[in-house]
């Protein structure tokens, strides 16, 4: 049997014919975490770790899982003996998506169609090195061979944007657009968040002696992203907020924290739930797309974040109970004025918003299989829910949520061809009409995503 051929992941002739149609569209990837510094000074990699593994915590946490060393994942080993312990055990991830990603990445922008293991990590590493030495594997033509058009990176407040400008400066167009994710401004109880104010205050030339002067300077912050092409924000929360806290409330709250006093869970609720609904107002005017991540608990293994720091691994979805009632809220105060996509770890949590979605109309919509979701089973299963509750075309679109370039083709195309098994398996069952269901794919893929995202 062909490993990764043309009939990868789709089981029926409609299927096929309706990946056809949507396999070479251009890439719209409206939330990732791109290296932008990487793509703007556009040099070579100088190995095959450096690109497929040096910043995947999928990667990392699998290879953990088959009892990799430490040392060989983020530690002092050299790139090429931490390629070949991957190799060592590469095999033994079979039946888990990392394994098919990277050998996507490596078959499909490398030419290289050897299996990884441990008798061909050697070979592989020299033919891998020799072809991402070539002009035509930096950053920026990785991303044209990967069809590209657009992606949004995600960035802080603070952050001046200067590589956003030169890639615009020397590719002609907008191909990575910044997104604003003030997290940091937002998370009070977090370590750091007090050091964090100085920096914002510095940034932008205000001091900060209330949560109003707080806001001024996320406005100010929100106002440049927009004028350097900014379309979106986003906003990783392990609960949404309603957003109508009182603002006295969250400025004692702000007063306290900024004076080093440890918070109670009320004022830091107040203070996060009044900043997530300032942020919502300053996207409904701009006519931003609102996006939620809601249910990240983030580094619960405590040695690899003493050891490594945050996003190295260690985070898992959390089972709240107590969403429905402040999301609701949210939906409502801003009815009709806010771009709202909503993404969740938990896929038990699917149904709740994909009705949520549904009852608050054509602003409101569902974004792709988030994370530990972001698989062939995740995708299936989200989108055949979709289909039957809420409306395809609709949806929100795929994103990447990487950080590593060649995800952008990868993850598109394993999304493409279960969005085209999916609508196939329709056709074949005489649910709908397979032309319908290839405009429907278009609209899902492309058309609908850069709609939306005013791209």
């Amino acid at each position: 049997m062909n490993f990764l051929g043309k009939n990868y992941l789709i089981k029926t002739d409609a299927g096929l014919k309706i990946y056809d149609a949507i396999k070479d569209l251009p890439i719209i990837d409206p939330h990732n975490h791109a290296n932008v510094e990487e793509v703007a000074l556009n040099d070579n990699y100088s190995n095959v770790w450096q690109l497929f593994a040096a910043t995947d915590h999928y990667v990392w946490e699998v290879l953990r899982k088959r009892g990799v060393p430490e040392e060989y994942l983020t530690g002092e080993r050299t790139p090429k003996e931490k390629w070949l312990k991957l190799a060592s055990v590469f095999p033994e991830l079979v039946g888990n998506p990392v394994y098919e990603w990277v050998h996507l990445d490596l078959k499909r922008y490398l030419g290289i169609d050897t299996l990884i293991a441990p008798e061909t990590g050697e070979e592989i590493w020299e033919k891998a090195n020799a072809v991402l030495a070539q002009d035509a594997k930096k950053p920026q033509q990785l991303l044209a061979d990967i069809g590209v058009e657009t992606m949004c990176s995600t960035d802080d407040p603070i952050d001046s944007l200067e590589h956003h400008r030169h890639i615009e400066k020397v590719v002609g167009n907008k191909l990575i657009r910044p997104t604003w994710r003030p997290d940091k401004a937002m998370k009070i109880a977090a370590a750091g968040w007090r050091e964090y104010m100085d920096k914002v205050a510095e940034r932008f030339e205000i001091k900060l002696d209330s949560v109003h002067d707080l806001v001024k300077a996320l406005k100010l912050s929100h106002d440049y992203f927009a004028e350097h092409g900014c379309v979106a924000s986003d906003h990783g929360v392990e609960v949404p907020f309603s957003g109508d806290a009182d603002p006295a409330d969250a400025d004692t709250a702000f007063c306290k924290a900024m004076d080093g006093k440890v918070l109670n869970e009320t004022e830091v609720s107040s203070f996060m739930s009044y900043i997530f609904g300032k942020a919502a107002e300053m996207n409904s005017e701009k006519d931003w797309v609102f996006q939620i991540h809601m249910g990240a608990v983030r580094d619960v293994r405590d040695y690899l974040f003493a050891n490594l720091g945050p996003d190295t691994g260690g985070d898992i979805c959390n089972y709240y109970q107590d969403h429905l009632t402040p999301l609701k809220g949210f939906l409502n105060r801003f009815e009709g004025k806010l771009k709202v996509i909503l993404y969740c770890l938990d896929p038990t949590h699917q149904p709740m918003l994909a009705t949520l979605s549904r009852a608050f109309g054509e602003k409101v919509r569902l974004g792709s299989a988030w994370w530990l979701c972001d698989n062939p089973i995740g995708m299936r299963r989200q989108l055949e829910y979709i289909g039957s509750v809420d409306v395809l075309s609709s949806f929100a679109g795929m994103v990447s949520d990487s950080r590593k370039l060649l995800s952008y083709g990868s993850r598109f195309e394993m999304f493409r061809r279960v969005l085209a098994d999916v609508l196939g398996e329709m056709a074949e069952m005489e649910q709908a009409p397979l032309d319908l269901l290839i405009k429907l794919a278009i609209e899902m893929s492309y058309a609908g995503p850069k709609k939306f995202f005013n791209l």
